[in-house]
């Protein structure tokens, strides 16, 4: 499996994240991408590893279609450096690939509290939104931690923690690189959906998310985000498959 990893200005929280999988076995290789340069990343001693520092800052889509470049492996993990792992969350996740149609799968993501966050959600639409802006529903599957492997079938799952079969991620090009920030994690689902693969969200694995949500105020993060909406809807609204 090759993990990819990206900071933009988030190496303290990423070397954190990065001392996590001194736990995790079966990791084939790293790719560790500063989007800014920064310095200070600390790369795990036992896996094999590659940083790259990107002269100019990508998108979210581009720097982990970057990572995945050549990669020979079977599987594809996509994981923010403000994650923190409790236990190793491979092998049930793993598993969840003997169903030969699972495209991609997601743990269920938990707040430092302990609480489910909303990784696992259905597709957005402008009904939906419109409910979530007015404070009735997010969107979100209100699923609970199992002590049992518990893989379920969702729409889509946010891209914080993302474990790809490297068939399935190939066979749909990739992320939408046309999505500079935002609602790319929500395109490739709904392209693995259409392709024929399946989504799922395994609830018998958690990880922690040290949310940085600093910039959802900012105004140029606000424009991403409406200009990744309007290309999500051009491309989706109304053509979406969903679990069967």
């Amino acid at each position: 499996m090759r993990l990819s990893v990206v900071s933009h200005r988030q190496n303290h929280l990423a070397n954190l994240f990065l001392s996590d999988l001194d736990r995790v076995k079966g990791i084939d290789e790293l790719i560790f991408t500063e989007n800014l340069a920064e310095g200070g990343i600390q790369m795990p001693a036992h896996i094999p590893s590659r940083l790259i520092t990107n002269p100019s800052p990508l998108g979210f889509a581009g720097n982990h279609n970057q990572a995945f470049t050549g990669n020979t492996h079977p599987y594809f993990c996509v994981a923010n450096p403000d994650l923190r792992l409790l236990s190793d969350p491979l092998p049930r996740l793993l598993a969840c690939f003997d169903d030969p149609q699972v495209g991609v799968v997601a743990p269920l993501v938990l707040s430092p509290a302990g609480l489910p966050e909303d990784n696992a959600r259905h597709f957005p639409t402008p009904w939906s939104l419109g409910k979530k802006l007015v404070g009735m529903d997010d969107g979100r599957y209100h699923f609970q931690p199992t002590a049992q492997s518990v893989p379920h079938p969702i729409e889509w799952a946010a891209g914080m923690f993302l474990l790809f079969r490297s068939e399935a991620f190939r066979d749909v090009g990739g992320f939408d690189a046309k999505f500079h920030l935002y609602y790319e994690d929500v395109d490739i689902c709904a392209r693995l959906w259409r392709t024929g693969w399946k989504v799922v969200c395994e609830t018998g694995v958690t990880v922690i998310h040290e949310a940085q949500r600093a910039s959802r105020h900012d105004p140029l993060y606000m424009r991403w985000h409406a200009a990744s909406m309007a290309r999500y809807f051009g491309k989706h609204l109304g053509r979406l498959e969903r679990p069967k």
